[in-house]
Parts: structure tokens; C-alpha cells; sequence
């Protein structure tokens, strides 16, 4: 059974090595990071971006399956890290925000790049339209109930950017109320920022034509009935508001302490290694670091040999 064992082991750890160089293979080398790659900066047109496109990934399909399983492992040992600071008085946790129109993905991120962490050491929040208790109080009220704690990976599906996008494209509200929320968001990003949250913001570009297959495949499939929703088709009719609605928050709200990444959903396997890859190299930066014993490591062997 040992020998049998040992095999398996070795076996697993050559699956893996394989991974990472498939995954090697497939960097591109034209930017340094995913990061770099896909950051809104000055000068940013949405409609510029090919959602179609693959930024700092050269491989295929399967090349960028192989990349995403690669990097499963680092991503539970770093978030595990980040816990493990914030019980030595840590203050460091990191707000995943994901925004996309109707199929642009969200959902597989979920599932396929959140899910592969550690669930204590994660929050997720979906936000839907507010409740009425919510229309009672300002619009971050809610978001600010759901920031992650001291050494928790916080994500919204969805955010208080629906404040901006939804309620801006259906006129929820007037025109001048919307427009100051721009800067409210900003300063509150800051704050976050100034109190160990590192915000990383996504948006999930996809096209109208692929969209549009996707909601054909949901229609077609009795196992996906339950994924449609009439009012998808609503929101469709206001594709290019929307789009417009996107570019205004994209050109005002990525900053230096809270930037937007633009991440070409198309193609369903690129967009989840990229949201994987830009949650990878913002912990990274982090420097997490162990928390050292608050005992004698010692005189606790001593013990435990004695036992």
C-alpha cells in the first residue's frame, strides 16, 4: 500500500509539473503581468477592446485550463497566508469585485476561480436589486455591511457600481445625483485602500454576438431554463447605454488605489485564468508573511514526545 502511495504521489506531482510549464508556454511576453495587461489607464476606450482577445496569454484553450489548475495550489497557500497574519493582528484582506453585463461570465468565476480557495477564509456577497430596507439608506449602506474582514477574501458579484450603471441607463434616479456618486465611490475606495483593503475591480467585456449565443444555448437547453431570464433580453435592448454607462465609470473611477482591469470575456477559459491571474499577483504583493509562535516551539516537541 506505501509503494501504491508513493506512485500516486509521484504521479500527481509530474501532473502538476507538467501544468506549470504548459502554462509557461503560454505567457505572453509582450506585458509583464495580467495586471499590466489589462489595468484601465488614462485614455482607456472600452470599445478598443476585443472581447474576443487574450492580453499576456499566448496559449489555447486548453493551454489556459492547464494555467488556471496549475495555479490553484498558490492561490490556497496564499490566501490561507493572508488568514493566518490577520490572527497575529493583521489588518490585509482584498475586495474581489466583479462586474459584466447578463452572461458575461460571472457565474464560471464563482465557481472556478473563487471556489478553488479555502470557503473560511471567503465572503461572498451577490447583490440584487435592494430590498426596500435597503432603498431606505444610501447606496454604499449595503456594500459597506458586506467588506471582508481582517484576512478574508471578499467578493461581489455585482457592487455599489450598479449605482452607476443600472440606475444611470433606467433613470432611477436624477441625473445629478448619479454623477456625484462618482466622486463618493472614489472616496470611499480610498479610505478602504488606506485601511488594508486592496480593491481589485474586473469587468467582464463581452460581446453583443456572444451574448446573444449564450442566451440562444439557455433557451435551447431544458437543463439551463433555469439560468434564463426574460428581463436579460430587457436589458440587452440598452446595449450601447450600457456600454456608455461603462466607459464613464471605467474613465472615472480606476485610480491609483482602487484601478479597473478590463478582462475580454468571449472566451470563457481566458477570462477565469485572468481573474485568477490578477487575484495571484495582488497577493502576491501583499508580502504575507507566517505569524511567528506566541510559545516555545521546543519546549511544545518536548512535550508532545513526552506524551
Amino acid at each position: 500500500m506505501a509503494k501504491k502511495s508513493k506512485k500516486s504521489a509521484g504521479k500527481k506531482d509530474k501532473d502538476k509539473k507538467k501544468q506549470k510549464d504548459k502554462a509557461r508556454k503560454g505567457s505572453s511576453s509582450s506585458t509583464s503581468s495580467f495586471t499590466e495587461a489589462l489595468q484601465v489607464t488614462d485614455g482607456f476606450v472600452l470599445a478598443d477592446v476585443d472581447p474576443r482577445s487574450t492580453p499576456h496569454f499566448s496559449g489555447d484553450k486548453q493551454a489556459g485550463k492547464d494555467a488556471l489548475a496549475a495555479a490553484d495550489d498558490e492561490l490556497d497557500a496564499l490566501q490561507e497566508k493572508l488568514y493566518a497574519e490577520s490572527r497575529a493582528g493583521g489588518r490585509k484582506r482584498v475586495l474581489l469585485v466583479v462586474q459584466g453585463m447578463d452572461t458575461s461570465g460571472k457565474g464560471g468565476i464563482m465557481r472556478h476561480v473563487v471556489g478553488a480557495v479555502d470557503p473560511q477564509g471567503l465572503e461572498l456577497t451577490a447583490f440584487k436589486v435592494p430590498t426596500a430596507e435597503e432603498k431606505k439608506h444610501p447606496f454604499l449602506w449595503r456594500i459597506r455591511k458586506a467588506l471582508p474582514g481582517p484576512g478574508m477574501i471578499g467578493v461581489f458579484d455585482r457592487s455599489h457600481y450598479e449605482d452607476v450603471l443600472v440606475v444611470r441607463v433606467h433613470d432611477l434616479v436624477p441625473p445629478g445625483q448619479w454623477k456625484r456618486r462618482y466622486a463618493t465611490i472614489n472616496s470611499f475606495e480610498e479610505k478602504l485602500a488606506a485601511d488594508g483593503v486592496t480593491v481589485i475591480k474586473v469587468m467582464l467585456h463581452i460581446s453583443p454576438q456572444e451574448q446573444k449565443e449564450r442566451l440562444a444555448e439557455r433557451l435551447d437547453r431544458p437543463d439551463k431554463h433555469w439560468k434564463f431570464n426574460p428581463g436579460d433580453l430587457d436589458e440587452r435592448a440598452h446595449w450601447e447605454d450600457y456600454q456608455e454607462a461603462y466607459q464613464v465609470l471605467l474613465e472615472r473611477c480606476s485610480t491609483g488605489h482602487a484601478p479597473w482591469f478590463v478582462v475580454p470575456a468571449d472566451r470563457k477559459w481566458y477570462a477565469r485564468l485572468a481573474v485568477q491571474q490578477l487575484l495571484l499577483e495582488h497577493l502576491r504583493g501583499l508580502d504575507l508573511a507566517w505569524p511567528e509562535a506566541d510559545f516555545d516551539v521546543a519546549e511544545q516537541q518536548e512535550r508532545l514526545a513526552d506524551l
